[in-house]
């Protein structure tokens, strides 16, 4: 995986001056049809305008269960399907393609209810879930033991803020991040006894409040922050890449950002330079940005709900849990991330993090070190059938 340079130019802030209008609301692209790109949302917006969640049909649920029927009769582990082997037809498959075309556009998300986690064993919903995921792009791994779909749940015994953590695995509350993906995707099986909130909020949004207070420190958002991939690297990578946490292409926006790997990165790495002051309140004032009531929205995911993000324009949080006692109970999600066919091309700085920045690539993920040939398949596999490039170093 090749890392960026540290010597390396930061990006300009796009060369438009603030009126009183959100930088990033449609009108700000020209031209492009209003609607056909993510835009700047509010809280307010999101609860006055639900057009974002999609409950889906009875046709659409019965294609499920006749798509999970098929795949339980073939047999096929999941790296081994491919999108026949799972089928979707008719409200099935428009329904899905529905919400992942609205997290491409408008808010950046879709909330799809209804799945009948409750009349499926884990195994089917697992199964369900991947399926979804064949036809709608390809799956990246997640973290050190390479994992294609996780259990978020808490494990007990892991700290989120020690070295190596990961918040996925605990109950702890999450700072605001991205994923290493196009698309991220959670359906909830059970909820918490108590807590658990998710929270999203617009990072054009945050960029928009940040550019109001403070140019200045918005500029520091655009140069390069270091990262750690906490432990989470391919063999023979370096533990650490470097990312913006705000890049612009082609006149389009993107979002990088996770505090506690860039905290993590310069804990661990004595070599790399210690973050200036002016880094340090850029951070400071992006965070207390993405929690502002005006902007900041929270839901309470029930089971059978499926919550889809662009994670290059939503930034995703969650709040601290107390479970059930009972093991049946206890909160659980299945997660996926997903590189999309139609994913925008990303700034030149996220090459570093993404392998590659094009188009509708095949791109992201955090590697780990159990790669297996099964997965390598897999991702040449779905490349071909949705038309998607491979990095270099996976092809």
């Amino acid at each position: 995986m090749e890392i960026t340079e540290l010597s390396e130019q930061p990006q300009t802030m796009p060369s438009r001056t603030l009126s009183g209008a959100l930088l990033h609301s449609p009108a700000a692209f020209p031209a492009m049809p209003a609607g056909s790109r993510p835009s700047a949302w509010r809280r307010s917006e999101l609860t006055n305008d639900t057009r974002w969640i999609l409950p889906l049909s009875k046709a659409a649920i019965a294609g499920l269960n006749r798509a999970l029927a098929h795949a339980k009769a073939c047999g096929k582990p999941m790296l081994g399907m491919s999108p026949e082997d799972f089928p979707l037809t008719g409200a099935a498959l428009d329904e899905l393609r529905l919400a992942t075309d609205a997290t491409q556009r408008g808010f950046g998300l879709c909330l799809l209810r209804g799945l009948p986690v409750r009349d499926w064993s884990v195994d089917d919903a697992m199964l369900v879930f991947w399926g979804m995921g064949l036809h709608t792009g390809v799956a990246r791994t997640q973290g050190r033991s390479s994992d294609f779909m996780n259990h978020v749940r808490d494990e007990g015994g892991a700290n989120y803020r020690g070295k190596g953590g990961r918040g996925y695995n605990t109950n702890a509350a999450l700072d605001f991040h991205c994923d290493f993906c196009d698309l991220v995707g959670l359906l909830c099986l059970n909820v918490a006894r108590r807590g658990g909130q998710s929270f999203i909020t617009s990072s054009m949004a945050v960029h928009d409040e940040i550019a109001r207070r403070d140019p200045e420190l918005l500029q520091a958002l655009y140069e390069p922050f270091h990262y750690s991939y906490q432990g989470a690297q391919a063999p023979g990578d370096a533990p650490w890449f470097t990312c913006p946490i705000f890049g612009t292409r082609d006149g389009r926006f993107a979002s990088r950002c996770n505090r506690k790997n860039v905290v993590a990165a310069h804990a661990d790495f004595p070599e790399l330079a210690p973050l200036t002051a002016r880094q340090h309140a850029a951070i400071e004032l992006f965070e207390q940005v993405v929690r502002d009531p005006e902007l900041c929205f929270s839901m309470e995911l029930q089971p059978g709900d499926v919550q889809l993000l662009n994670n290059h324009v939503v930034l995703h949080s969650r709040s601290e849990f107390e479970d059930w006692p009972e093991p049946e109970r206890k909160r659980h999600l299945l997660r996926f991330w997903l590189a999309l066919p139609q994913g925008q091309a990303l700034p030149a700085g996220w090459k570093a993090g993404y392998q590659s920045v094009e188009a509708g690539t095949v791109r992201g993920g955090l590697r780990g070190s159990a790669i297996t040939p099964e997965f390598v398949a897999y991702e040449q596999r779905l490349a071909r059938f949705h038309g998607m490039a491979l990095p270099p170093a996976t092809a």
